[in-house]
């Protein structure tokens, strides 16, 4: 039987060319020769398309890129696309696909479909290649569109939560034990910032390494931040900022960082710190990915 899926939101053809990999061109294309999709047009004639459009584009991706031709797809019922794809994911083998998988899980609302993708790839890899070769490209195609506005919150939150448990459990499960002589590791993110994932993976990054590690949570205020700091000096302070500080309030929020943590380095990511295009405080520190985290911490 054929899904009937919320509309949660509406997606431009922007949209679905960053979630799918399909050029917009190719998606007219597909449009006017083959009907693969039937958006729906602005007063202006600008088109617009739902959550279903999405999900039944990103299965005509996946049979198109598998070697079906799109006038053969095209002749489908979208229960036969459906059954094909279904055929397909038994054994997902290629990253592209198992990404897609994830964002069909996400526009579903599909828990288990979602957390089955995660745990068919961590039986074959670890924790940490996981999350670096699945989770991160599946948050860096969904994250610019969370960012602005172009998913809903329902999926946003419904996504976050499923990795947050996952990396929380990976969390608990993993030993605190401190190797000798390592530096201390303050993790935190800023007041109004709720976005923790990134910062979650850190924490788990160093304690699975064996680094001494305080993680004080989301949304710390700069004053409760300093009481803490004065209590354990850690030698780094870590944080993501990921909607705040905005743009108007982070060379200020920076400077006051330095000024109060002189003598720690203070490492820094998230889509806020990395559109920060000023110069950085002496002792702070941009990191642009994960990769270079974990290279970092490595020489620590």
């Amino acid at each position: 039987m054929q899904k009937h899926l919320p509309t949660f939101h509406t997606y431009s053809i922007k949209d679905l060319e960053l979630l799918s990999n399909i050029k917009a061109h190719t998606l007219r294309i597909w449009e006017q020769r083959y009907g693969i999709l039937q958006p729906n047009r602005t007063d202006t004639n600008i088109r617009t398309y739902s959550d279903a459009d999405l999900r039944h584009l990103l299965n005509v991706s996946m049979l198109n890129q598998h070697g079906f031709k799109i006038s053969h797809i095209a002749s489908m019922s979208k229960e036969e696309i459906e059954e094909q794809v279904r055929g397909i994911t038994e054994e997902l083998e290629l990253q592209d696909d198992q990404v897609t998988m994830l964002v069909i899980a996400m526009l579903d609302l599909d828990e288990d479909a979602f957390c089955k993708v995660l745990d068919e790839v961590k039986a074959k890899k670890t924790f940490e290649a996981m999350v670096i070769e699945l989770l991160y490209p599946f948050m860096e195609k969904v994250g610019n569109l969370w960012t602005t506005g172009s998913v809903s919150p329902v999926q946003e939150h419904f996504v976050s939560n499923i990795i947050r448990h996952k990396l929380i459990s990976e969390i608990v499960q993993t030993p605190r034990v401190v190797r000798n002589a390592s530096p201390k590791f303050l993790l935190f993110t800023p007041e109004n910032e709720l976005h923790e994932i990134a910062l979650l993976f850190y924490y788990y990054l160093l304690k699975v390494r064996q680094y001494d590690v305080v993680y004080i949570g989301i949304n710390i205020p700069l004053y409760d931040l300093v009481t803490v700091f004065e209590h354990h000096q850690p030698e780094y302070i870590v944080s993501s900022f990921t909607v705040h500080p905005n743009k108007d309030k982070i060379k200020t929020y920076l400077d006051s960082l330095s000024g109060h943590f002189p003598k720690s380095s203070i490492l820094l990511s998230g889509y806020q710190i990395r559109n920060y295009r000023q110069e950085l405080p002496v002792n702070v520190k941009k990191i642009e990915n994960v990769t270079e985290f974990i290279h970092l911490i490595q020489k620590s």
